[in-house]
């Protein structure tokens, strides 16, 4: 059998049928990886460490032979490894710069009588492919709109009238505000989202507008592809305007679940934007079981912080729609027909 070397591009064509392999370390792989590849390292971090360190003082032949020594021990497991995730005797393989770690992998593997494919340039190519696409300019609707007004759960109605979108707190696991970790489990590192996010972003149809939520650059720890966010904030914008007392009951509902000494140190994080009053009263009020208060405090911040934010974009960028109502299916359907103002410029489609 035999291995060959193919673009970023084909690569991941090639990865909708055909699996794939990730020969870097271990801690390579967890700080960001292609979605749905598996880590079968040639070496551990700490083997990693010291053939780098060999290379440094002794030079490459020095290197080699210490990868050999340290890897050829569990070359037969991780043989075995990679026939069990092949399929139909056809595997895909990278390191980070598709050199030396996966051309030994795919010998390897090719020994056994696979078929391998693998990335040019390896991960870091697949990088810069990635995020040069997600720079390109699209058509996008940004849904936006004060705290509570249910936008992610509108969003989600959406999808069912053919709408395409995508969750990037979802991706992200995080709701945004200070109180957006609670019940999610660990948010991806910066540079996974950016993988996750692409391989939403190239599923969807470049000749439709896509829907995303108005996020900051950041949604808790985990930060958007700098030009991507631009271009979201170059995007339209659609506005949902809901008073306190419409957007308080689902608060209530979704936060008050949690417990309190979570709901105190979430207020905490925002006690400097907030005032020393209004932090302790904030925090009084959730001792007290009094959330409704709580919340309309925290969201007086909230919602200055956001409109103050609306004002750096322009006005033609933005078409408000006001809702008496926190009925999902009701706000879903009156922001699909405002966006049936917008005019698009043609010149903003990119392709894949």
């Amino acid at each position: 059998m035999t291995s060959v070397k193919v673009s970023a591009e084909c690569f991941l064509q090639l990865s909708l049928n055909i699996p794939v392999c990730d020969v870097r370390s271990p801690s390579e792989y967890a700080s960001g990886h292609i979605p749905g590849a598996v880590n079968i390292p040639i070496f551990s971090d700490k083997e990693r460490e010291s053939v780098g360190i060999k290379y440094k003082k002794e030079g490459s032949l020095a290197a080699i032979k210490t990868g050999i020594d340290l890897a050829g021990p569990q070359m037969s497991q991780k043989l075995t490894n990679a026939l069990e995730l092949a399929r139909e005797k056809q595997l895909l393989v990278h390191c980070w710069r598709g050199g030396m770690r996966s051309e030994a992998m795919a010998w390897l593997f090719s020994l056994a009588g696979l078929n391998v494919s693998v990335l040019e340039g390896g991960y870091k190519a697949y990088r810069h492919f990635i995020l040069e696409k997600l720079n390109q300019r699209r058509n996008i609707i940004i849904l936006g709109g004060l705290t509570g007004s249910s936008k992610t759960h509108i969003l989600n109605h959406l999808k069912t009238a053919d709408q395409q979108v995508i969750d990037l707190e979802g991706l992200a696991n995080h709701k945004g505000s200070a109180f957006g970790a609670l019940g999610q489990i660990a948010q991806p590192t910066t540079e996974y989202f950016a993988n996750i996010l692409y391989d939403s972003w190239s599923k969807t149809d470049p000749l439709r507008p896509v829907w995303l939520e108005d996020e900051s650059r950041n949604i808790g720890t985990v930060f958007m592809p700098e030009e991507f966010y631009n271009n979201m904030q170059k995007s339209p914008a659609i506005i949902l305007i809901m008073d306190v007392k419409t957007r308080l009951p689902r608060l209530l509902r979704e936060y008050t679940l949690f417990p309190k000494e979570d709901l105190i140190a979430s207020v905490m994080r925002i006690s400097k934007r907030l005032g020393g009053d209004n932090t302790k009263e904030a925090i009084s009020a959730i001792e007290s079981d009094n959330f409704a208060k709580a919340i309309e405090i925290t969201l007086t911040y909230y919602d200055k912080a956001y409109l103050f934010g609306l004002n750096r974009k322009s006005s033609e960028e933005i078409i408000y729609v006001e809702t008496q109502t926190d009925d999902i299916e009701e706000n879903a359907e009156r922001v699909l027909e405002a966006s049936k103002k917008i005019k698009w410029q043609s010149a903003s489609i990119g392709g894949f």
